[in-house]
Formats: C-alpha cells, structure tokens, sequence
C-alpha cells in the first residue's frame, strides 16, 4: 500500500498517510478540521529491502563465496608499516 502526501490549501499544513489505492482521497483537514486537502503528487519511493540482508555476490555470475570472497571479492594484505623517524 502506498504512502500519500496530503497539503491543506487553508493553514498550509502537510502530512503523509498509509492508505490503499482503491481508497477516496482524503478531504478534511486533521488540524483545522476544513475540508481543503489536495492529494500531492509525489515523486515514488526508493525500494526498500526488508530482510536479513542482500549482497551484490547474491546475484552474481558464477555462483561467488558469500561473506565478499571469492571472484574479485579477495582480501589483500596489510602493507607493512613503515618505521616513524629521520634517516639512521
């Protein structure tokens, strides 16, 4: 179910609600009770994953390790530290 955002044309008030899509838009006003809502056109959500988790090794070619290793996911080695100070 979508999430609409409404605006009253009166006292300027905006909120959003959870409603079907099969449901008449909503008229009156829930903080001055006047009947001059407009429905506001929205741009759409980003998609959201409700889960677990998801990786980009999931959908990969070639059936890769999970946990990122495998085909182009190996750890490299630290590079040695390098001793602080002037020339010896």
């Amino acid at each position: 179910m979508p999430t609409y955002e409404y605006a009253c044309q009166k006292c300027e008030h905006t909120f959003e609600q959870f409603q079907s899509m099969r449901d008449d838009p909503l008229v009156r006003c829930p903080k001055c009770g006047k009947k001059s809502l407009k429905r506001l056109l929205g741009g759409g959500s980003g998609l959201i994953f409700k889960g677990s988790g998801f990786y980009i090794t999931d959908y990969r070619k070639g059936g890769a390790a999970k946990g990122g290793e495998g085909k182009g996911g190996e750890a490299k080695p630290a590079a040695p530290a390098k001793p602080a100070g002037g020339s010896s």
